[in-house]
């Protein structure tokens, strides 16, 4: 295998796996899927729109904003045109950004509608906005020569060649402890990597292709090296699906491995260890946790497969097709790694760093020793030095850090030295012993490494996590761990002694496996819900050492003091929807909140504390004190509303449509004769679609709207029915009479079978219903949703205001929305009659309303509520 020229040989990747999709990723409610052919024509549009925007091969151009498609598109748009990428976390700050603008001297900018608002002061396009901005006469006179030659070869994007010393990317650092700088990446540096692990997998091709497409649901930023390597070089070499997912909770990490049916999970260890924690709670709550260690303990030394069987119900959670869990960025603990290959799955890790464009060693997934990052990949060269530290050299080894226009070289020495310090056993692993800088040099000349008593006490199973860091006391310096407790453990005020208490039980206990120079004399619990962490979930060892100085001084607070906060964390968040005067929630005041806001503020509070919170509990939980309580000590009940994706199988579909025609269309007919006019306004409209309605009554309104709909919709039609309605029939009251309970179960299902109907709950399950309408239209199937959220049973017959949730739907489906209106129903509702007169019940059809994304959800639910009103 001859080495490849630049980064830009992968495209002749893109063009073989052309139809095969390379990007799945969430928008809104739904799935959005790319191809690598869709991508690659992108990427060279993007190259030709830089270049008629004069951007010049050299030039900086800023990519700030989520993992997506379009990132993607603009970097490689980067590549072909021969620009260098400076990539941004999309949680940076704007004063960090503009820092890394000036600094870098960027000539244009890609941003997101998601990063904060800003004044970059240079040209930005956003890269939500990028296929629009592509489709223009660009891609018409662009397709032509394209088709030609789909790999790129010939095509001249570039104002001169481009090699593997070239530039492709300068990404800033923020480390843990030092000040962002940026770090110089070439073609070569990451090829020097890549090139290893292609041909470490031509051997196993042949058993690939029963496993194609392999999928893999990545957390780690794009702005991120670790990230970079496996979302963008790694996937092409396989046609390998890459899912991107937003959310950090396991609550939705979880079902996406599930749903897409992923093969592995790219994480940091952070992740991993939340992930870790949620499948324990789960095991604790369900009362399951004795008979989850037994099968633990009686796992060990089993084969793989075997191990997988013993935990099958944790498979069947996740779904069969995931066994890999593939962790970089950091230090992944050997604990949580032996978990999660106990349980049968394979743990994937290396050891690398930004200078070294991500890799310098890495494990086998079948033949990893436990606490390594295993072994030193092919062409790098590698050594210990004398006190330990890991020095590299090699093409993957970094020009240099960018300063001023220049490239200020990463040494001096031939030697890269890491900072980092490590270990080889007999069989040639590397085992990561921690950061040199962090290790901690007692009055006695001994040496602690503080990732020693961390393991110890991320052993101890009410500690969440931790990091150790040295303080002076007197003339000697000593560790001090600084703890962040479980949730569980967080109580009210007056309880925290017992929470202290328990604490200090689990240092004693973390002492007893320390030597006697280790052991942890001093430990303080972290006052707020998280420690500050880089975007890869690092701690900021910085900015908690200084913490931790003025706390142990007794100065709770000070102007310089970033990482506190006035308010506990989740009087911070609540304030946001509760307080309208600044002033922070008291524990007793009410949660007045509507749906719409219980499902903005569960979303959030999940990903604040990373914890599984039970919509029902939720939703009932009526003052802040009682929402504290929910978070500390969540539940871990199923879902109580049952989502029938068997419904929309094929051939359950042509069972619906052979019923309805024989008997549904015929009743419509007979019973209502319906007039329905402003059919031609649904010309020219494609699905799927958002119906929207009036309600009257449940028997006749859902029949007279399948029969005005043209048959592209009718034919597939998902409605929303409420939730605790299908629930009751789905489980009726124990107490009721045996054959009444049969008559409302059958019930449930045949009108399950026959309209698709799905549960929109009233008080709770409002994200899980959504997520089922998002899958739904992804599925091409069209909505029926009627806003008012219950039928109509007014004196008068004038409809009920609309509910809010109709503007969270819209806006995360982004179809256009049919109103539609039933007149004459509500009198022959009042009168009991079961025959309408001639020309009584009308059926009228409005034109389709499209939002912006950025249109306010009071002015979408006002809007919908007009057009329906005003039919």
């Amino acid at each position: 295998m001859s080495p490849r020229s630049n980064l830009l040989s992968l495209l002749g990747e893109f063009a073989r796996y052309s139809k095969d999709v390379a990007i799945i990723q969430r928008r809104g409610y739904r799935s959005e899927k790319w191809t690598y052919g869709k991508i690659a024509e992108y990427s060279a549009l993007c190259a030709l729109e830089l270049k008629t925007r004069g951007i010049h091969t050299g030039q900086r151009v800023l990519l700030w904003g989520p993992n997506s498609a379009e990132w993607l598109i603009a970097f490689w748009g980067c590549m072909l045109r021969g620009a260098i990428a400076v990539p941004m976390d999309a949680s940076a700050t704007p004063e960090f950004a503009i820092r890394v603008l000036r600094d870098a001297d960027v000539a244009l900018a890609f941003t997101s509608r998601l990063t904060p608002p800003h004044g970059l002061g240079v040209p930005t396009l956003t890269v939500e906005d990028l296929p629009d901005i592509l489709s223009g006469p660009l891609l018409g006179n662009a397709v032509p020569e394209l088709s030609r030659s789909p790999d790129f070869t010939g095509i001249n994007f570039a104002d001169q060649p481009i090699t593997r010393t070239h530039i492709a990317e300068i990404l800033y650092t923020s480390g843990t402890t030092a000040e962002p700088r940026g770090v110089a990446l070439t073609h070569g540096n990451f090829l020097s990597n890549l090139e290893p692990i292609e041909k470490g997998l031509e051997r196993y091709r042949k058993f690939e292709r029963w496993f194609h497409p392999l999928r893999l649901v990545s957390l780690v930023p794009l702005s991120h090296v670790f990230g970079q390597f496996m979302a963008l070089f790694v996937p092409p070499l396989l046609g390998a699906t890459i899912v991107f997912e937003p959310s950090a909770s396991p609550s939705e990490i979880i079902p996406t491995i599930k749903r897409e049916r992923a093969t592995a999970l790219i994480a940091v260890p952070r992740m991993l260890e939340a992930l870790k924690s949620d499948i324990q709670r789960c095991q604790q709550v369900s009362g399951m946790r004795l008979p989850f260690d037994v099968r633990y303990e009686k796992a060990k030394n089993r084969k793989f497969l075997r191990r997988a069987w013993i935990f099958q119900g944790v498979h069947f959670r996740f779904g069969w097709n995931f066994w890999a869990f593939i962790s970089g960025g950091a230090a992944l603990s050997a604990d949580t790694e032996l978990f999660f290959k106990r349980l049968g799955y394979a743990v994937v890790q290396g050891y690398g760093m930004t200078e070294t464009a991500s890799l310098i060693s890495l494990n086998h997934p079948f033949r990893a020793a436990e606490g390594s990052v295993g072994k030193i990949l092919p062409g790098r060269q590698f050594k210990l030095a004398e006190d330990g530290e890991i020095l590299v050299r090699g093409e993957n080894v970094s020009p240099g850090y960018w300063e001023n226009g220049n490239i200020k070289p990463s040494t001096e020495q031939d030697w890269l030295p890491t900072g980092d310090l490590g270990e080889l056993d007999q069989e040639g692993n590397l085992r990561f012993r921690g950061r040199k800088k962090n290790v901690i040099v007692t009055s006695a000349g001994l040496n602690i490494h503080p990732e020693d008593l961390e393991a110890a006490l991320r052993n101890q199973a009410s500690i969440l996590d931790c990091v150790v860091v040295p303080i002076t006391q007197g003339r000697s310096v000593e560790p001090c761990a600084v703890l962040l407790p479980q949730p569980s453990l967080k109580l009210d005020p007056e309880q925290s002694s017992t929470r202290d208490e328990i604490c200090e039980q689990a240092v004693g206990a973390a002492n007893q496996l320390l030597a006697d120079y280790q052991k942890i004399r001093f430990w303080l619990l972290w006052p707020e819900s998280d420690f500050p962490r880089t975007p890869t979930g690092k701690p900021r060892l910085g900015l908690i050492s200084g913490r931790v100085s003025r706390l142990l001084l007794g100065a709770h607070k000070n102007e310089d003091d970033t990482t506190s906060s006035e308010n506990p964390p989740l009087q911070d968040l609540l304030s946001q929807f509760l307080s309208r005067s600044g002033s922070a929630p008291h524990l007793e005041q009410k949660l007045n909140l509507s749906s719409l806001d219980r499902v903005e503020l569960l979303s959030a509070l999940e990903e604040k504390f990373r914890v599984e919170l039970n919509e029902t509990e939720f939703a009932n939980a009526n003052t802040v004190a009682d929402l504290e309580r929910l978070i500390h000590h969540p539940s871990s009940r199923k879902p109580e509303y049952n989502y029938p994706r068997w419904a929309q199988l094929e051939p359950i579909r042509w069972f619906r449509l052979l019923m309805y025609y024989s008997l549904v269309w015929p009743a419509t007919q007979i019973l209502g004769h319906p007039q329905i006019t402003g059919r031609d306004h649904l010309r020219g409209v494609g699905g799927p679609v958002l119906v929207i309605s009036n309600h009257i009554t449940r028997r006749a309104d859902i029949g007279l709207i399948l029969l005005a709909l043209p048959l592209r919709f009718r034919h597939r039609l998902a409605i929303a029915m409420g939730g605790e309605t299908l629930q009751n029939m789905r489980q009726p009251p124990r107490e009721w009479f045996v054959l009444r309970r049969w008559a409302y179960q059958l019930g449930y299902w045949l009108v399950t079978a026959l309209f698709n109907v799905f549960p929109l709950p009233q008080l709770s399950g409002f994200r899980e219903s959504f997520r089922f309408a998002g899958d739904s239209v992804d599925r091409g199937y069209s909505l029926l949703v009627f806003p008012e959220g219950t039928v109509n049973n007014s004196e008068d017959g004038q409809m009920a205001p609309f509910q809010g949730g109709i503007s969270l739907l819209q806006q995360n489906l982004n179809i256009p929305v049919i109103p539609m209106r039933l007149d004459g129903v509500w009198q022959m509702k009042r009168q009991h009659r079961r025959f309408a007169q001639p020309g009584e019940v009308t059926v009228r059809i409005g034109a389709a309303i499209k939002f912006s994304p950025d249109a306010p959800r009071e002015e979408i639910v006002r809007t919908l509520e007009n057009a329906v009103r005003s039919l």
